[in-house]
């Protein structure tokens, strides 16, 4: 929008100036932060207006929580989703249309997140509505992406790149959509698996976003793309201005849900955030480097798998509680101390996802 309001009005400079890819992505970034900072503390006394007992708490959770997070709010992912569409809508170049599918994957997940928060609340219990429920309208909204970014984008979802291997990429075939949905669902809903403490699961969320913000920017430079053997796509480096508006996002949200929490962001923001990351991924052809990257969300999500297999076959627990980072709380382990610990292996593992770009 700002890039056709300049042109319009042919200001010459700053037009050629905001057309910087590079200059964007940092407004883009600055506008959803300072969005969240300024708007921040009004949204959430509104979106807390509306509920009576805040966010429902498991009661079978570590009992500090029945305490120290007991009325807090939920639901603050709407205030992310505002951010980066809002910083989307000013800076992002609207003749390229990459980044619309993504937009469309983070509102969509953010619907079905906020329809599931809000029946917690509705019903002041910490199950929303069924499993089988969410998982069918996500599997829907990722078919849609799927034929989107295939018949109008011209993405070849067959082609599965292999990290630290150069030109070599697995041929997925029919199991191409599967695949994608896997990795969409799977990255939308172990993110929000982790979302279970104070800040555990926003700062690997930047940190991820970050990460991918690099690789789009590669693959959308030709000379960089060939240079380091990684998918081109044309068009890419307008992800890279997405990217910077979640990260803002996220840094702005952390303001205010670092401990102790004064929102949550709950399904609406970490399954919206988890499914534009598994998108991003599918079009840069990187999927195996968001599991790599996202290894905490992946943790967690397999800590739960395991928890629930080994309870169905044998009636014996493997972790004290899932997902993972509960466990560690029944260790008696403060909570401040497991998030920060998250986050450095969050940081050392976005070090050897970049790493696999140059090592090939």
């Amino acid at each position: 929008m700002i890039l056709y309001l300049i042109e319009y009005l042919n200001l010459g400079a700053l037009n050629n100036f905001l057309n910087y890819l590079t200059v964007r992505t940092g407004l883009a970034l600055f506008t959803s932060f300072f969005f969240i900072l300024f708007f921040g503390p009004f949204l959430i006394k509104r979106i807390g207006s509306y509920q009576s007992i805040g966010q429902p708490i498991r009661e079978d959770g570590p009992e500090s929580h029945l305490v120290a997070k007991k009325g807090t709010p939920t639901m603050g992912g709407i205030i992310i989703l505002i951010s980066i569409v809002g910083s989307m809508i000013l800076w992002v170049n609207p003749e390229s249309y990459i980044s619309w599918p993504i937009i469309f994957l983070l509102i969509s997940f953010g619907l079905v997140g906020f329809a599931d928060d809000f029946s917690k609340v509705k019903k002041k219990s910490s199950n929303g509505i069924s499993a089988k429920i969410r998982i069918f309208f996500q599997i829907i909204i990722s078919l849609i992406f799927i034929y989107w970014i295939t018949t109008y984008n011209e993405i070849d979802i067959q082609l599965l790149s292999l990290p630290f291997l150069k030109d070599i990429f697995l041929n997925l075939g029919l199991f191409s959509i599967p695949f994608v949905i896997l990795v969409i669902l799977g990255s939308a809903n172990a993110v929000n698996l982790t979302d279970g403490l104070d800040g555990l699961a926003i700062v690997p969320i930047m940190i991820v976003s970050a990460t991918f913000a690099v690789i789009c920017y590669l693959a959308g430079n030709m000379i960089f793309s060939n240079y380091l053997y990684i998918n081109y796509l044309p068009g890419a480096g307008e992800l890279t201005v997405l990217c910077a508006a979640i990260i803002g996002s996220a840094l702005g949200f952390l303001w205010y849900n670092a401990p102790p929490a004064m929102v949550f962001m709950g399904d609406t923001g970490s399954l919206s955030l988890g499914a534009a990351l598994g998108g991003i991924s599918v079009l840069t052809k990187q999927e195996i480097v968001l599991a790599i990257v996202g290894g905490i969300f992946v943790a967690e999500a397999v800590s739960v798998i395991l928890q629930v297999g080994s309870y169905k076959l044998t009636g014996k627990r493997i972790f004290k509680m899932a997902p993972l980072h509960h466990h560690f709380e029944k260790n008696g382990i403060a909570e401040s101390k497991i998030v920060i610990r998250f986050w450095i292996i969050a940081l050392i593992l976005a070090l050897i996802g970049l790493a696999t770009l140059k090592i090939r």
